[in-house]
């Protein structure tokens, strides 16, 4: 068993050798962290590099335990799917009425479904690149994050909305930790602590 550590050891970065014998140690077997500390011994690493690397990590992993204690439940979710529905059915109807003389003829159906997929992805975009928030995150204190902790762009944005459209998307949350369309673009769903 020592030499399969010792082996697994020898291929690791240095990087991963100091996660292993600090922040991640908990998540090892003492032969595999008493391999991973003669790597680093043989490798002559500097002690202060370990301690630089070290508060680095363990302030990662306190970050990313933060966000996790914060994410909204599944019901929570649902209730969001519920009430932004139909504020964007309430945005895609004020639409349809503007351009209601337009909707006539043989392009009725054509521009019908061009008008509700522009006031989808107009509604999802806008509220969140601009707000981090839809309507009913507003109302639940909650805001949409990257999965590290960062504010979204408009194409992480963009790419969550499309996801939106994935069969049984708003249902996900009941059966996976993260959504389908928060997991597709690396973003997630927090209590907003403004």
């Amino acid at each position: 068993m020592e030499n399969s550590f010792t082996e697994t050891m020898s291929k690791r970065t240095n990087e991963e050798l100091i996660k292993i014998v600090t922040v991640e140690r908990d998540g090892y077997q003492q032969t595999a962290i008493d391999a991973a500390e003669k790597e680093i011994e043989k490798r002559n690493i500097d002690i202060n590099k370990i301690e630089e690397l070290k508060t680095v990590y363990t302030k990662l992993a306190d970050e990313q335990k933060e966000i996790e204690s914060n994410k909204v439940t599944p019901w929570t979710r649902f209730l969001h799917f519920i009430i932004d529905t139909v504020a964007w059915l309430i945005v895609a109807a004020i639409i349809g009425f503007l351009f209601d003389p337009l909707l006539t003829g043989s392009n009725q159906d054509f521009l019908g479904y061009s008008l509700l997929a522009v006031s989808f992805f107009g509604y999802y975009v806008f509220m969140e690149t601009k707000y981090q928030k839809t309507i009913a995150k507003f109302i639940t204190k909650t805001k949409v994050i990257m999965t590290d902790g960062k504010k979204p762009n408009g194409v992480d944005i963009m790419r969550r909305t499309a996801c939106r459209l994935i069969p049984f998307d708003r249902v996900s949350y009941f059966f996976t930790p993260n959504g389908f369309h928060d997991y597709l673009s690396n973003t997630t769903v927090v209590k907003d602590k403004i």
